[in-house]
C-alpha cells in the first residue's frame, strides 16, 4: 500500500500514564457514531498480523440514499509524532476513518480496515491532506485506488477524551481516481479540492468519472 503519511518513530513503554483502555474508549466512538448517524445497519471486523482487529461499520442508507462506513478500532492507540525519539502510549492524534458513497458498497470496507490498520502496521500518522493508496480499486469495479484524507468535523464532531489524551478526530475519505491522486502528488491537496469544487464534482458517486485537471 502506497501513502504519503510520515511514518512513526520506534514504541517503547515510556511511563506517562495508562490512558483510556481500549474498551472504554472504543465504546466511546461507538457511540459518537450512532448519536451522529443512528444504529449501525451491519459491521465486519478484520484481524492483520502483529495488530489489533479493526471493524468497520456501515449506517444507511438514509434519506438521500447514502450510505456511511466508518472504522472502529484505529482510535484505540494514538499515532506518535513521527520526529519523536520515544512513542507516547497516551499523548498523540487519535483519528477513525469515514467513506461515504451513495448506494452504498460494501466491499469497501477490506479497503477501509488495510487504511485504519497503516498506523498500527506501517507506523504512519494519518492526518487531513494525506493520501493513502490501496493499490487496487476500492471495490470491485471501483474507478479509485485511493483516497485523500478530509478535514475533520463536518461531519462526526471530535470526541474529546480526559486529558492529557488527544480527541478522537473522524476524517472523511475521498475517492481519487490514479490521475487524481497523480496531480494531488505533484499540486496538493488544495488544488485538488479546488478542481472539485469548481467542477460540482459529487465525490460520494461511486462511479463519476475523474475531474478535468487540465
Amino acid at each position: 500500500m502506497a501513502h504519503d503519511f510520515p511514518h512513526l518513530g520506534d514504541f517503547s513503554d515510556p511511563a506517562h500514564g495508562a490512558g483510556p483502555t481500549r474498551p472504554e474508549l472504543l465504546a466511546a466512538v461507538e457511540a459518537r457514531l450512532i448519536s451522529t448517524f443512528g444504529e449501525p445497519t451491519g459491521r465486519a471486523a478484520v484481524t492483520f498480523l502483529g495488530a489489533d482487529r479493526i471493524e468497520v461499520l456501515r449506517f444507511g442508507p438514509d434519506a438521500d440514499g447514502l450510505v456511511r462506513y466508518a472504522t472502529l478500532g484505529m482510535a484505540a492507540a494514538p499515532m506518535a509524532d513521527p520526529t519523536a525519539p520515544v512513542a507516547d502510549p497516551v499523548r498523540g492524534p487519535r483519528a477513525e476513518l469515514v467513506l461515504t458513497v451513495r448506494g452504498g458498497r460494501d466491499e469497501a470496507h477490506k479497503a477501509l480496515a488495510v487504511f485504519a490498520a497503516s498506523p498500527q502496521v506501517e507506523g504512519l500518522v494519518v492526518a487531513p491532506g494525506g493520501s493513502l493508496d490501496l493499490g487496487s480499486p476500492l471495490w470491485t469495479g471501483a474507478p479509485f485506488t485511493s483516497v485523500l484524507a478530509a478535514e475533520p468535523g463536518g461531519l462526526v464532531e471530535d470526541l474529546e477524551l480526559p486529558a492529557p489524551a488527544d480527541p478522537v478526530r473522524f476524517l472523511p475519505l475521498l475517492p481519487m481516481t490514479p490521475n487524481e491522486a497523480a496531480f494531488k502528488r505533484v499540486q496538493g491537496a488544495g488544488a485538488l479540492e479546488e478542481r472539485w469544487l469548481k467542477h460540482g464534482t459529487d465525490l460520494r458517486d461511486p462511479n463519476r468519472r475523474g475531474v478535468p485537471l487540465d
